[in-house]
Protein backbone atom coordinates (compact mmCIF):
# COMPACT_ATOMS: atom_id res chain seq x y z
CA UNK A 1 0.00 0.00 0.00
CA UNK A 2 3.15 2.20 0.90
CA UNK A 3 4.55 1.87 -2.45
CA UNK A 4 1.41 2.55 -4.18
CA UNK A 5 0.90 5.99 -2.37
CA UNK A 6 4.49 6.64 -3.13
CA UNK A 7 4.16 5.91 -6.92
CA UNK A 8 1.04 8.47 -7.41
CA UNK A 9 3.69 11.53 -5.89
CA UNK A 10 4.72 14.34 -7.72
CA UNK A 11 8.49 15.21 -7.72
CA UNK A 12 8.85 18.08 -5.65
CA UNK A 13 10.99 19.69 -9.17
CA UNK A 14 8.59 18.88 -11.19
CA UNK A 15 6.64 21.49 -13.53
CA UNK A 16 3.63 20.75 -11.93
CA UNK A 17 4.24 21.29 -8.74
CA UNK A 18 6.31 24.31 -9.46
CA UNK A 19 2.83 25.73 -11.02
CA UNK A 20 0.86 24.63 -8.61
CA UNK A 21 3.65 26.59 -6.05
CA UNK A 22 3.22 29.49 -8.10
CA UNK A 23 -0.51 29.66 -8.24
CA UNK A 24 -0.98 29.60 -4.79
CA UNK A 25 1.69 32.10 -3.81
CA UNK A 26 -0.35 34.36 -6.66
CA UNK A 27 -3.37 33.28 -4.87
CA UNK A 28 -1.93 33.58 -1.32
CA UNK A 29 -0.66 37.64 -2.55
CA UNK A 30 -4.29 38.95 -4.48
CA UNK A 31 -6.21 37.44 -0.78
CA UNK A 32 -3.73 39.48 1.70
CA UNK A 33 -3.52 42.57 -0.26
CA UNK A 34 -7.11 42.37 -0.65
CA UNK A 35 -8.15 41.67 2.56
CA UNK A 36 -5.28 44.57 3.58
CA UNK A 37 -6.74 47.21 1.93
CA UNK A 38 -10.42 46.14 2.68
CA UNK A 39 -10.52 47.81 5.63
CA UNK A 40 -9.92 51.53 3.65
CA UNK A 41 -12.22 50.41 1.11
CA UNK A 42 -15.42 52.66 2.37
CA UNK A 43 -13.25 55.16 3.55
CA UNK A 44 -11.92 55.88 0.52
CA UNK A 45 -14.81 55.07 -1.73
CA UNK A 46 -12.68 54.85 -5.13
CA UNK A 47 -14.10 53.98 -8.17
CA UNK A 48 -11.64 52.07 -10.48
CA UNK A 49 -14.06 51.00 -13.64
CA UNK A 50 -16.69 53.72 -14.91
CA UNK A 51 -19.27 53.08 -18.00
CA UNK A 52 -18.76 55.63 -20.28
CA UNK A 53 -21.51 54.69 -22.85
CA UNK A 54 -22.87 52.59 -25.80
CA UNK A 55 -23.59 52.51 -29.53
CA UNK A 56 -27.04 53.72 -30.87
CA UNK A 57 -28.85 50.82 -31.19
CA UNK A 58 -32.20 49.88 -33.09
CA UNK A 59 -33.40 46.71 -32.75
CA UNK A 60 -35.79 44.57 -35.45
CA UNK A 61 -37.90 41.92 -33.87
CA UNK A 62 -36.48 38.76 -35.01
CA UNK A 63 -33.08 40.29 -35.27
CA UNK A 64 -29.91 40.25 -33.38
CA UNK A 65 -28.27 43.51 -33.10
CA UNK A 66 -24.90 43.92 -31.34
CA UNK A 67 -24.88 47.11 -28.74
CA UNK A 68 -21.36 48.31 -28.11
CA UNK A 69 -20.83 49.26 -24.15
CA UNK A 70 -17.64 50.99 -23.32
CA UNK A 71 -15.63 51.45 -20.33
CA UNK A 72 -12.81 52.84 -18.54
CA UNK A 73 -10.42 51.68 -16.37
CA UNK A 74 -8.89 54.46 -14.13
CA UNK A 75 -5.18 55.31 -14.79
CA UNK A 76 -2.56 53.57 -12.92
CA UNK A 77 -5.10 50.17 -12.10
CA UNK A 78 -5.82 47.08 -14.05
CA UNK A 79 -8.98 44.06 -13.98
CA UNK A 80 -8.63 40.59 -14.89
CA UNK A 81 -9.89 40.10 -18.24
CA UNK A 82 -13.06 37.90 -18.70
CA UNK A 83 -10.72 34.52 -18.64
CA UNK A 84 -7.57 35.01 -16.61
CA UNK A 85 -5.10 32.53 -16.32
CA UNK A 86 -6.15 31.17 -13.12
CA UNK A 87 -8.95 29.92 -11.79
CA UNK A 88 -8.23 31.49 -8.66
CA UNK A 89 -8.39 34.98 -10.36
CA UNK A 90 -11.40 37.01 -10.45
CA UNK A 91 -13.25 37.25 -14.07
CA UNK A 92 -14.25 40.67 -15.34
CA UNK A 93 -17.89 39.90 -15.77
CA UNK A 94 -21.06 42.15 -17.13
CA UNK A 95 -24.55 41.05 -16.22
CA UNK A 96 -27.44 42.62 -17.69
CA UNK A 97 -31.21 43.01 -16.32
CA UNK A 98 -33.81 43.31 -19.59
CA UNK A 99 -36.70 44.52 -20.05
CA UNK A 100 -39.24 41.56 -20.49
CA UNK A 101 -39.60 42.03 -24.55
CA UNK A 102 -35.55 42.31 -24.76
CA UNK A 103 -33.71 39.27 -24.88
CA UNK A 104 -29.62 38.71 -24.85
CA UNK A 105 -28.11 36.62 -27.41
CA UNK A 106 -24.61 36.44 -26.13
CA UNK A 107 -21.89 38.60 -24.93
CA UNK A 108 -18.58 39.28 -26.80
CA UNK A 109 -15.82 39.88 -24.46
CA UNK A 110 -12.68 41.53 -25.48
CA UNK A 111 -8.86 39.12 -25.22
CA UNK A 112 -7.26 40.98 -22.52
CA UNK A 113 -3.36 42.07 -22.37
CA UNK A 114 -0.36 40.24 -20.99
CA UNK A 115 1.20 41.71 -18.57
CA UNK A 116 4.06 40.95 -15.66
CA UNK A 117 3.74 42.65 -12.56
CA UNK A 118 6.43 43.27 -9.80
CA UNK A 119 5.20 40.95 -7.11
CA UNK A 120 5.86 38.56 -9.88
CA UNK A 121 7.89 39.31 -12.86
CA UNK A 122 7.67 35.90 -14.18
CA UNK A 123 4.20 35.68 -13.99
CA UNK A 124 2.02 37.47 -16.78
CA UNK A 125 -1.69 38.53 -15.97
CA UNK A 126 -4.57 38.41 -18.85
CA UNK A 127 -5.99 42.39 -18.02
CA UNK A 128 -8.07 44.91 -18.91
CA UNK A 129 -6.32 48.54 -18.88
CA UNK A 130 -7.34 51.99 -20.06
CA UNK A 131 -10.59 51.86 -22.42
CA UNK A 132 -12.28 48.46 -23.16
CA UNK A 133 -15.23 47.48 -25.56
CA UNK A 134 -17.75 44.61 -24.25
CA UNK A 135 -20.23 43.82 -27.04
CA UNK A 136 -24.24 42.57 -25.93
CA UNK A 137 -25.70 40.88 -28.54
CA UNK A 138 -29.66 42.02 -27.90
CA UNK A 139 -32.99 40.57 -29.63
CA UNK A 140 -36.46 41.75 -29.45
CA UNK A 141 -39.46 39.50 -29.17
CA UNK A 142 -41.92 39.40 -32.30
CA UNK A 143 -44.33 40.54 -30.92
CA UNK A 144 -42.13 43.20 -28.61
CA UNK A 145 -44.07 46.75 -28.69
CA UNK A 146 -42.22 49.53 -30.83
CA UNK A 147 -40.14 52.18 -28.73
CA UNK A 148 -37.30 53.28 -26.56
CA UNK A 149 -36.53 50.73 -23.78
CA UNK A 150 -33.74 51.45 -20.94
CA UNK A 151 -31.48 48.32 -19.53
CA UNK A 152 -29.68 48.31 -16.60
CA UNK A 153 -26.59 46.27 -15.63
CA UNK A 154 -23.29 46.26 -13.71
CA UNK A 155 -19.38 45.04 -14.68
CA UNK A 156 -18.76 43.15 -12.05
CA UNK A 157 -14.48 43.17 -11.63
CA UNK A 158 -11.38 43.47 -9.26
CA UNK A 159 -9.06 46.37 -9.13
CA UNK A 160 -5.36 45.87 -8.57
CA UNK A 161 -2.73 48.30 -8.47
CA UNK A 162 1.31 47.62 -9.42
CA UNK A 163 0.89 46.67 -5.53
CA UNK A 164 -2.26 45.87 -4.08
CA UNK A 165 -5.49 44.47 -4.86
CA UNK A 166 -9.24 45.67 -4.01
CA UNK A 167 -12.47 43.87 -2.93
CA UNK A 168 -14.48 43.28 -6.17
CA UNK A 169 -17.28 46.20 -7.16
CA UNK A 170 -20.11 46.65 -9.58
CA UNK A 171 -19.87 49.36 -12.25
CA UNK A 172 -23.59 50.35 -13.16
CA UNK A 173 -24.12 49.96 -16.37
CA UNK A 174 -27.48 51.99 -18.19
CA UNK A 175 -28.00 52.91 -21.91
CA UNK A 176 -31.15 53.22 -23.97
CA UNK A 177 -31.78 50.78 -27.39
CA UNK A 178 -34.92 51.57 -29.98
CA UNK A 179 -37.51 49.08 -30.82
CA UNK A 180 -38.76 49.49 -34.55
CA UNK A 181 -41.97 48.12 -35.54
CA UNK A 182 -41.01 45.01 -37.34
CA UNK A 183 -44.18 45.81 -39.66
CA UNK A 184 -43.62 49.15 -40.73
CA UNK A 185 -39.55 47.91 -40.92
CA UNK A 186 -41.13 45.08 -43.86
CA UNK A 187 -43.58 48.05 -45.37
CA UNK A 188 -40.34 50.14 -45.95
CA UNK A 189 -38.30 47.47 -47.31
CA UNK A 190 -41.25 46.41 -49.78
CA UNK A 191 -42.31 49.92 -51.01
CA UNK A 192 -42.04 50.53 -54.58
CA UNK A 193 -39.81 52.59 -56.51
CA UNK A 194 -41.27 56.03 -57.29
CA UNK A 195 -39.05 55.53 -60.59
CA UNK A 196 -41.74 52.23 -61.26
CA UNK A 197 -44.53 52.44 -63.22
Amino acid sequence: MIAVLESRLIPAGSPATLRTLKSFALALFLLIATIGFAADEPKLAHVYVTFEGSSAATIVPGRPTAVDLHFKVKDGFHVNSNKPKSELLIPTVLKLDLPTDLAAGGIVYPVGKDVSFPFDPSEKLNVYTGDFTVKAKLAAAHAASAGNFTVHGSLRYQACSDNACYPPRDAPVQFDVHVSSAASRAHRGNAQSPHIK
